[in-house]
């Protein structure tokens, strides 16, 4: 979907380039039918610190890894030193070539020991918000990021059946 794109134009912020890193190709093809003009550079893994800087100056840094490792959902939780979530150290390796002015990054809940090294890396601690706050979905997550939060966090109890298109739920 390319949620960032969508939150920025949302709030009427002009972006004129916008890069991502995504490699899943379903992903990529529901961003290039919202987003025709995003630029792809590939697997993050992969990009090499010549390649970033190639990118030049670079306003906000978004990202969150897969959350399988972390997720309370799983059985065996490997946290950070899973396979999916381990990207987190390559966003952080990025973000210090890039040296954004603003970075975002979000996650599930997870265990303190990744929680914590995840808030020492980026310098901040996160912020918990429950998406059912905001909308009809029941999403606890966890934000880290370097821009101000001027918002209204308080719950405006919408409901599933509130936001469905068709059908009904209770």
């Amino acid at each position: 979907m390319s949620c960032g794109q969508i939150a920025l134009n949302k709030l009427g912020i002009p972006v004129d380039d916008y890069f991502a890193t995504e490699i899943k190709p379903s992903a990529i093809k529901v961003t290039k039918d919202n987003f025709p003009n995003t630029k792809y550079l590939g697997d993050l893994t992969l990009i090499t610190e010549e390649d970033l800087k190639k990118l030049g100056s670079i306003d906000l840094f978004i990202s969150g890894t897969p959350c399988k490792d972390f997720s309370q959902a799983n059985k065996v939780r490997l946290g950070l030193n899973g396979e999916k979530s381990s990207l987190f150290f390559n966003f952080v390796e990025a973000l210090n070539i890039v040296k954004p002015k603003y970075f975002f990054f979000e996650n599930v809940k997870m265990g303190k020991e990744d929680m914590d090294t995840i808030s020492e890396s980026l310098g901040v601690q996160p912020v918990r918000v429950n998406s059912k706050v905001v909308s009809g979905s029941l999403r606890d997550r966890f934000y880290w990021t370097n821009i101000p939060f001027v918002g209204d966090l308080s719950d405006k109890n919408i409901k599933l059946q509130d936001v469905l298109e068709s059908g009904w739920t209770d």
